[in-house]
């Protein structure tokens, strides 16, 4: 039987089809949705929510310039004239497309894969492996939305969601804290079946909010909801804006906001943050630690400078360690993310009682994953067996609760009390390990990396040539014409 793996090689094999287009890797993976969504409604008999004459069969039917010209028809149709979820997804929607026949192409191959085998493996499933096969080529560059599935795996394994909280993500991408929370769930209820029927409708329609900034990736997360059973919101907006208070208040919070600073330098147009800063970063924490109800527990991906950033950084930092029991935090190795060298961290918190806004965190308890830790990349692939020790070591409790084992100025796992971190001004960048391997030949750059950097330093040095010369030219006309 053709496995989820063999149907995502070759769809994405398809996309050096587009490669004479000027297609981009993004707008490939955007393009195969649009049509992905028309064979799969037809492959699951859920075509009603199509308007007739503009389904999959239509599509096939055409060919040449006419199959081209009704393409480019059913989109913008589709975008203006379906209803909810189609409609959305179809929304300002066009192809990057220019030659019939590499449409003809994708659309005969499309129909082509073994369907069969897609329904049994889980067609969610294998959405998934396309966005994953998006992020992971470096050219496409889209890792910088997409989360490793292995750390969102482990992350929900420790916050341990639960049929009737709400949960959230308010950086969704494309959408896989939120599909990965629902299937732990559904695992635990046997697909949702041993609940009652009124919380069964609750957690297909009530149970899950998510915002997405960018159209493009919005589109992405509805149509991979759509593939696994999830009635979700997804709102597109910016949280950092007032849409980002019509949110909820949330049992749990799993994310990964994006890096960076706001546009323009400026802060979040939020007036209910109490402290103004453009490091988006910090003004999500301060969303997700002010938007978690009493008890309410967070794990959120953040890069180093959250931990150690001056002024409003650490009177932030302080803040959450106030209002909540922030017991855990994982420094994460580079190289996992597409964004080379950018160093990163998961934070673990609990938010406290609805009487008890100070003095929640006693202890911080911080695993070193990133100290003598190979570089992942191509070569040494992030797997789930690498986060494996620091799940055991966090233990069974998700509030983070659980009995550890402080391993001392050897170990990658130790505690820090309050008071420490306090007389360090609130800095949470804790390090304790010697790096003994900073030479060694698997930490060096991946080869494609290198090559970009030294296409990026000829590419300057050309550009520094070429206005060395054209100033030399300039000097020479006005000698000649001095003379």
């Amino acid at each position: 039987m053709t496995t989820t793996n063999d149907i995502v090689a070759r769809l994405w094999n398809l996309c050096h089809t587009l490669r004479d287009d000027g297609v981009t890797y993004h707008q490939y993976v955007t393009e195969l949705t649009y049509l992905l969504f028309l064979k799969m409604a037809q492959e699951t008999e859920t075509e009603g929510a199509i308007p007739q004459g503009w389904r999959w069969a239509d599509l096939v039917a055409k060919d040449g310039a006419e199959q081209m010209t009704f393409y480019r028809e059913l989109l913008i149709h589709l975008g203006t004239e379906a209803t909810g979820k189609v409609q959305a997804i179809y929304a300002n929607a066009n192809t990057s497309m220019r030659h019939p026949r590499n449409l003809a192409k994708l659309v005969s191959s499309i129909g082509d894969l073994d369907w069969y085998s897609a329904r049994n493996e889980g067609l969610g499933d294998l959405y998934e492996g396309l966005l994953e096969k998006n992020a992971t080529e470096t050219k496409s560059g889209a890792g910088q939305y997409f989360t490793p599935r292995p750390l969102i795996e482990a992350m929900v394994d420790i916050i341990k969601p639960q049929a009737g909280e709400i949960i959230s993500d308010p950086a969704a991408g494309t959408l896989g804290f939120i599909t990965r929370a629902d299937a732990y769930i559904k695992k635990a209820t046997d697909d949702l079946f041993t609940l009652p029927t009124a919380q069964q409708e609750f957690q297909r329609k009530q149970a899950y909010y998510a915002v997405e900034l960018v159209p493009d990736t919005r589109r992405l997360a509805l149509m991979s909801a759509l593939l696994h059973d999830i009635d979700c919101e997804i709102l597109l907006g910016d949280t950092l804006s007032p849409a980002g208070t019509t949110v909820p208040k949330s049992d749990v919070i799993l994310t990964n906001p994006p890096f960076g600073t706001k546009k323009g330098g400026g802060g979040p147009t939020r007036d209910d943050f109490t402290f103004p800063t453009s490091n988006k970063q910090l003004a999500f924490l301060q969303h997700i630690y002010r938007n978690l109800k009493p008890g309410g527990r967070a794990a959120v991906v953040l890069p180093d400078n959250v931990l150690f950033e001056d002024g409003q950084g650490a009177k932030i930092r302080a803040d959450l360690m106030d209002k909540c029991n922030l017991h855990t935090i994982l420094r994460l190795p580079t190289g996992i993310f597409y964004a080379q060298g950018v160093k990163t961290n998961v934070l673990f918190f609990t938010k406290g009682a609805a009487n008890k806004d100070t003095g929640n965190t006693e202890a911080v308890w911080v695993y070193d994953l990133r100290t003598n830790t190979p570089n992942f990349g191509k070569r040494t692939p992030f797997t789930r067996a690498f986060l494996q020790p620091f799940v055991e070591a966090y233990g069974n409790d998700p509030r983070g609760s659980s009995a550890r084992t402080d391993e001392g100025e050897e170990g990658r796992f130790r505690r820090f009390t309050r008071a420490a971190i306090k007389a360090r001004g609130d800095n949470l960048d804790l390090t304790w390990l010697r790096d003994e391997n900073t030479d060694r030949a698997e930490d060096l750059p991946e080869p494609e990396e290198i090559a970009a950097q030294i296409m990026g330093l000829l590419a300057t040095a050309t550009e520094e040539m070429t206005a060395l010369m054209e100033l030399l030219e300039t000097e020479v006309d006005s000698a000649e014409g001095a003379e």
